[in-house]
């Protein structure tokens, strides 16, 4: 992985197109139902946007909210600080008094849909003063003014529903002290929202997504006078898609931690909500919110933040302590989750979090990388392989989204320059996907004394190449030694191709080669080394891309190359703690 993406990479190896037929692609890879719905919704969107569709909303009376959901969130105080002095900073963009503010033409969509979503509010309520307050009304006011009927993406579903989630849920901050006209503008704008998010979903929508603009459908029908339809279709709507979306180890159906972390969050609001309200939670939500919460802390390296696996950012180990804080989510995190497809060896202070199963499937895999039988590897608090991560799939660099899907930013092995899944773009009405995925992965874990041992296959490079990838790692109980087997085997007659097996290593990881040429030295950054030995391939250190944070940084990675033929081609290697003792082959 280089540090910049190469271009015009095939969809197969790296960077998808975007093209006409690949959009068609992504389009056609979808499920019927969701497809159907996607189109149900493009045609409501055009009787949306007439000017008679606002006087068919309903509007409200009432001054006050019946109910306000609790918000322990916390915000920025600097981002909000920034708000006050006109300064907008969001999805990876800054803009400095943008005009219009509402629809700027140097925004990305992703920006105007974090600004139109109103999740700032927290931030301004975190710089806790009163132009912080005047600030957030002031936004607000302008915002019913300019966008009193439907427009996209201001009244696009998931931006609309988190609009109404701030706009409730900040109530006491944003109108406790307001005039009276002001209270009855924003609940009458919400109430009108909340029909058309009613009519609109559930859009096409699936995964976390759809849970997000559930959960607001529910906060608006359980705070605004006469929404009780709105909560009813809300519990509706979430009781079909709990069993659809929560697989029996608790694994989210997308396999994104991230994904996981956001559908968790909103599953618990709801349930607050409905506690705030008078209502008992369904069983089924209760039941969900226990499952996930082992889940959740399978992904959590030692620094309390996320792998980086299916589109997934580190996170704040903030924001994960408070999920599971709120979850009352005690015990210890799931070491193996078949359904979900991870796996975690933990050792003394080491621990890998393993890839172990077949990608989403298709419309649930806007976010899938092409990351089959990848691992990361912690000790302690510090990261030493990782995968690259992605700045974002809205978010960040549309280069860079897809050079970070691919199989070369993950530590497994790529071959003949491919990705193990093929990589579609964002189509219409259709977030990226996979056209193509491995269809068989197995996983087998065997643990002994401590020890754990998972012997893995997938057959994504069976199209074209012939060829079957087994992985073996093996973790010793002490926690000093992981050693690894990767095998490419291959039909005869099959064609000689090149492979490269990639151990991506954080930034704070330093790596030199040793004379020898077969092995490396890795210094973390508080002072432990690991050594890096490998049988099989050549090895050499190249740049890599760290993008599991807000930001980019610059990194290193292991790869270790070679030519793979007909038949089994092995390469064997092993990470041992420097001063370990070293155990037999």
């Amino acid at each position: 992985m280089a540090q910049r993406p190469a271009a015009g990479a095939s969809s197969r190896g790296g960077s998808p197109r975007a093209g006409p037929l690949a959009r068609r692609k992504a389009w056609r890879h979808l499920p019927p139902e969701q497809r159907w719905a996607r189109l149900v919704y493009l045609a409501k969107r055009s009787w949306f946007a007439l000017p008679l569709y606002r006087s068919t909303l309903p509007g409200c009376s009432e001054a006050a909210p019946r109910a306000t959901p609790p918000d322990p969130w916390p915000g920025r105080a600097e981002q909000g600080q920034a708000l006050v002095d006109g300064r907008y900073r969001f999805a990876g963009q800054a803009l400095v008094a943008p005009t219009p503010l509402w629809q700027p033409a140097e925004a990305s969509p992703a920006w105007l849909r974090e600004l139109h979503s109103f999740a700032w509010l927290r931030d301004l309520r975190a710089a806790g003063s009163d132009a912080a307050r005047r600030r957030a009304r002031e936004l607000t006011q302008d915002w019913l003014t300019r966008h009193a009927r439907w427009s996209d993406p201001a009244w696009e579903p998931v931006t609309l529903a988190r609009r109404l989630t701030h706009w409730l849920a900040q109530w006491d901050f944003l109108a406790a002290s307001a005039e009276h006209e002001f209270h009855h503008a924003v609940l009458n704008s919400a109430a009108a929202q909340a029909a058309n998010l009613a009519h609109s979903l559930p859009a096409g929508l699936a995964g976390a997504d759809l849970i997000c603009a559930i959960k607001g459908l529910a906060i608006g029908g359980a705070c605004l006078p006469g929404g009780e339809r709105w909560l009813g279709r809300a519990l509706e709507l979430l009781g079909r898609e709990l069993p659809r979306q929560i697989l029996p180890d608790g694994g989210h159906v997308e396999r994104s931690p991230a994904r996981h972390l956001a559908a968790l969050r909103d599953l618990i609001d709801i349930k607050a909500m409905l506690h705030a309200a008078g209502r008992q939670p369904p069983a089924e939500l209760e039941a969900a919110i226990d499952a996930m919460a082992p889940m959740l802390r399978l992904y959590l390296h030692g620094d309390g933040g996320l792998a980086l696996f299916n589109g997934s950012s580190a996170e704040e180990p903030l924001k994960t302590d408070l999920v599971l804080q709120r979850a009352n989510a005690g015990g210890r995190a799931r070491l193996s989750a078949p359904e979900s497809g991870y796996q975690r060896l933990q050792a003394g202070r080491t621990l890998a979090i393993v890839d172990a199963g077949a990608p989403p499937p298709p419309g649930q895999d806007g976010l899938a990388h092409a990351g089959t039988l990848s691992f990361e590897l912690s000790v302690g608090r510090e990261r030493l392989i990782v995968n690259c991560g992605t700045p974002g799939v809205e978010g960040g660099p549309a280069a860079w989204v897809a050079a970070l899907r691919s199989t070369a930013a993950h530590s497994t092995l790529e071959l003949d320059g491919r990705s193990s899944s093929e990589l579609l773009p964002a189509g219409l009405w259709s977030g990226p996907g996979l056209a193509s995925r491995p269809r068989a992965v197995s996983c087998r874990r065997e643990e002994l004394e401590g020890a754990t041992l998972l012997e893995l296959t997938h057959d994504g490079y069976r199209e074209g190449l012939r060829a079957l990838h087994r992985r073996r790692l093996y973790l010793a109980a002490a926690g000093d030694d992981l050693r690894g087997e990767d095998s490419i085997e291959r039909s005869d007659g099959a064609r000689p191709v090149a492979f490269a097996l990639r151990f991506h290593l954080h930034p704070e990881v330093q790596a030199s080669l040793l004379q020898t040429g077969d092995a490396a030295l890795l210094r973390l950054s508080r002072g432990g080394g690991w050594r890096f030995r490998v049988g099989g391939g050549s090895l050499t250190i190249e740049d890599s891309i760290y993008w599991g944070e807000a930001r980019s940084r610059r990194s290193q990675q292991l790869v270790v190359s070679g030519t793979a033929g007909p038949g089994s081609t092995l390469v064997k290697w092993a990470l041992r703690r420097e001063g370990a003792k070293r155990a037999s082959d």
